[in-house]
């Protein structure tokens, strides 16, 4: 209701005007012109966050409001943020990045089941002290694991060229290699080719180029079941969009993967009765609260969709689970869990590519790290260097190996 017109009209030219001086005001660059289901999931947030800016509104709340943003970017609306609450705005900043709430906040509540548990101020508080009131135990912050024991290549992604939904390159001649035995993170900011390389690994979109192979098997643009048969896992980067039918139940939910096979399907005819059975053992394997097998996968908190999906993805023993943002908008405690599961698919002898904006995550995880800039991998690095080092990389600029 803020727009601005020309009699009955919206003045478009002058709607742009205002979105360009927001957006290098506060360093968080759009393009006006673009419709908002053709631009990347951070672009999107970054629209958000303006539209709010834009009303002038005296109070402020920031729903994860870095979760797709890069270091530098946070940093920037850090700064609007200390800027506008100097100028007596009111900011709640509702986040799962412990080190985010520390820097910014004056004062912290802590949540938990949906019940008030403390609410303490930041300056005596540490990440540790808070992960321990969100969950109600002592928290790994950084999981350990053994040297990895890479084997033979499972999946293999040469010369690839993938389009976006534009027609214009996202992926551009990119290759790249998982062995079984080892975790592979891909680094970069949001936009540059992860959405469109995942989605062509996994069979959601035709690559113009290149190939795609699972143990020797070539599934290039033979789209979701040619992916399946060959032995890849989606742990998919939006779960509602991707991951799961929220109206579904969770037993319905879990049988999407292996729905056309016995025991759940016999003759052409899916069973009830064998979903439910296979769902039970799995809801109490991966710790699905909150639901049994006949409860809508819409019920549920974020993390626990997550974990639906983890144990779909993962009941079949994929050769290669492709992982893309998977701890997006979950707390410590499920971050703590499925970072543990995909371990599991490592140290079994199975490869997994991750795929994540979290730098803390990938270095935490990843074995080997590739950056990935406009739709290219332009450097190969260890696990152990720097933030900065791989942030300088993610822009495009030179990093030792």
């Amino acid at each position: 209701a803020s727009e601005p017109r020309r009699g009955p009209l919206l003045d478009v030219d002058e709607a742009e005007q205002r979105v360009r001086e927001l957006s290098e005001r506060f360093g968080l660059v759009v393009d006006p012109r673009a419709r908002v289901e053709d631009i990347g999931v951070g672009q999107q947030q970054r629209v958000e966050i303006l539209r709010v800016l834009h009303r002038g509104a005296d109070l402020l709340i920031l729903d994860e409001p870095t979760a797709v943003l890069t270091a530098q970017e946070i940093a920037d609306l850090f700064k609007v943020l200390r800027s506008l609450t100097a100028e007596g705005v009111s900011v709640i900043f509702i986040t799962h990045k412990l080190r985010e709430v520390l820097e910014i906040a004056d004062r912290v509540t802590v949540l938990r089941r949906g019940k008030k548990v403390a609410t303490v101020e930041t300056a005596g508080a540490t990440e540790a002290s808070l992960a321990k009131l969100m969950v109600g135990r002592d928290v790994l912050f950084r999981i350990e694991k053994d040297a990895a024991r890479a084997g033979e290549p499972l999946l293999d992604v040469s010369e690839l060229e993938v389009e976006d939904d534009r027609g214009l390159p996202a992926v551009r001649g990119l290759s790249l290699e998982v062995r079984g035995g080892e975790i592979v993170g891909v680094a970069g900011v949001d936009g540059n080719g992860q959405s469109e390389l995942v989605e062509a690994i996994t069979g959601l979109r035709v690559p113009r180029a290149g190939r795609i192979t699972v143990a020797g098997t070539d599934i290039t643009g033979g789209g979701v079941r040619d992916a399946l048969a060959a032995g890849i896992g989606h742990i998919a980067e939006d779960r509602h969009r991707r991951g799961l039918i929220l109206d579904f139940t969770l037993a319905e939910n879990l049988a999407l993967r292996e729905y056309r096979r016995a025991p759940l399907s016999r003759f052409g005819l899916l069973s009830p009765k064998r979903m439910v059975q296979q769902a039970r053992p799995l809801l109490e394997q991966y710790d699905v609260r909150g639901g049994r097998p006949g409860t809508p996968a819409g019920s549920l908190s974020g993390g626990n969709q997550q974990k639906v999906v983890i144990a779909r993805e993962l009941a079949e023993e994929p050769q290669v689970t492709i992982a893309a943002q998977p701890t997006r908008g979950l707390d410590v405690g499920a971050i703590e869990f499925v970072h543990k599961r995909l371990l599991e698919q490592r140290d079994a002898g199975r490869g997994v590519l991750l795929v994540s904006l979290e730098l803390e995550e990938i270095r935490s995880l990843a074995d080997r790290v590739l950056v990935i800039y406009e739709g290219r991998i332009v450097a190969e690095v260890s696990p152990d260097v720097t933030d900065e080092e791989i942030g300088v990389a993610m822009l495009g600029g030179t990093v030792r190996s």
